[in-house]
């Protein structure tokens, strides 16, 4: 999943150079190194593939599976920072994390990341099952390897292949309960896929610039405004449709049929209005309701859990 535009390191900008070697700001730029507000949605989520995960798991076990997919997002978003920090230091939005603005040694991100990579790995395996912990394992190698090593500077498909690292949480969770992937977790993981080119292709519209200065990639520095907004309609096109298969599968009802529905079609008007109109100023708002959008659907996976009305 592709992190937001307004990113809390910018918060330290102002700090002074004493400030910001005490220790509450030294443990602040380990929390940032984390990618906190993306590991938030990735939690999320997550936690509502686990809920909605046939089968029981205990409250200690539960929270031991979420804690674990919320470290191994947060490994990687400090591993991921090590490896960009040369381009980080050229982009606005992300000149001020620790590393670029100096605050932090990248080993020290490195070597961190490592560490909560191999522990988050071993408590899943250890304290919930093996299954779970080889797919938070395998979403760790593919966000670091498949992705920022190797997509990220090299093809402007890199959000859509490499994006599917942020799919994997709610298949993480369910198989924390059931201890095997179930169809309706790869249903799952398919919203989050097919979300994922839309949602960050608006981020790249209205920051074209940065990552035109950095070299990478992205579909908006590669083809342009016209051919990537077309492309994000397409891509909503599909997933609109693709959240209704829970309710195909029996595994949600009529509560979240409903609200899928109707945040898909909202969605795919917003995508049409930005690809129908010339400029990017609709850019922007598309991309903080994409944000909102995927909240709401797995907020309303959970809603209608607990008042199931079948369909079929």
């Amino acid at each position: 999943m592709h992190e937001r535009v307004n990113d809390p390191s910018k918060e330290q900008s102002t700090l002074t150079a004493d400030e910001q070697r005490q220790p509450r700001f030294r443990l602040q730029d380990y929390a940032l190194i984390l990618k906190p507000r993306v590991m938030s949605l990735v939690v999320f989520t997550g936690f509502v593939g686990l809920i909605l995960a046939p089968g029981s798991i205990d409250p200690k076990t539960a929270f031991i599976a979420v804690a674990c997919i919320a470290i191994g997002a947060g490994a990687s978003g400090a591993i991921n920072m090590w490896y960009d920090q040369d381009i980080d230091h050229i982009m606005t939005r992300t000149m001020n994390r620790p590393i670029p603005a100096g605050r932090m040694n990248p080993i020290e991100a490195l070597v961190f990341g490592v560490f909560l990579s191999l522990f988050a790995v071993a408590i899943m395996a250890w304290l919930v099952n093996i299954p779970a912990a080889a797919l938070l394992a395998g979403t760790i190698l593919y966000y670091v390897f498949i992705y920022t090593m190797w997509l990220k500077r090299r093809t402007p498909q890199n959000i859509v292949i490499g994006g599917a690292a942020g799919a994997f949480p709610p298949m993480i969770g369910w198989t924390a309960v059931t201890g095997e992937i179930g169809l309706a977790s790869i249903a799952l993981f398919a919203i989050i896929f097919f979300w994922t080119p839309p949602h960050s292709w608006a981020l790249a519209l209205f920051r074209r610039g940065d990552y035109d200065a950095a070299g990478v990639p992205m579909m908006p520095v590669v083809v342009g405004e016209q051919e990537t907004k077309r492309q994000m309609l397409i891509y909503t096109s599909l997933l609109v449709p693709v959240t209704l298969v829970p309710v195909l599968l029996q595994s949600s009802g009529l509560i979240y049929g409903v609200i899928a529905a109707a945040l898909g079609v909202d969605f795919w008007r917003r995508g049409w209005l930005l690809w129908k109109e010339q400029g990017i100023e609709r850019a922007r708002p598309l991309f903080f309701f994409s944000i909102f959008y995927l909240f709401a659907i797995f907020a309303a996976l959970m809603i209608d859990k607990a008042f199931f009305f079948p369909v079929f």
